[in-house]
């Protein structure tokens, strides 16, 4: 799991905020006000073992980018991954799946190229896209969850 270092705009303590609990409006450990997010925010990383729980509970719909370090089209989607991540904190999750780390998620989805995107509502499959997209065409499918 990734963790974020961010300093509190109160007291300017740095606090370290699990990327997988980003999305709870953490307040600072400090002086308890509440950490602004929005240019902190990242994709949550999963997997093999927290994946299903992390989706299973998940307050908000996700949107999970299952991808490889060795695949070009995976890694000119990263810019716009890391932008969603920022620009949809509150309204949904972003996470993220190395296939090539996390072989038993991708078996178990059938997996067969990334990217791959899949989209989750209450803990549900309830669409993908397979292949490099335009970003239009990934904030269409966040806006049908």
């Amino acid at each position: 799991m990734n963790t974020l270092i961010v300093s509190c705009s109160s007291c300017g303590k740095k606090n370290r905020i699990p990327a997988h609990k980003q999305y709870l409006r953490p307040k600072c450990g400090h002086c308890k006000a509440p950490i602004n997010m929005i240019n902190q925010a990242v994709p949550v990383e999963l997997g093999d073992q927290d994946f299903h729980d992390f989706v299973k509970q998940a307050p908000l719909p996700v949107m999970v980018d299952f991808f490889s370090p060795t695949c070009g089209p995976c890694q000119t989607m990263i810019p716009i991954v890391n932008a969603m991540a920022r620009d949809h904190l509150n309204k949904f999750i972003i996470a993220k799946v190395d296939t090539s780390k996390n072989q038993q998620i991708a078996i178990f989805f059938n997996i067969r190229g990334v990217p791959t995107f899949m989209f989750f509502k209450d803990g549900a499959l309830i669409d993908q896209i397979s292949g490099a997209v335009s970003r239009d065409i990934l904030e269409q499918k966040l806006g049908t969850l």
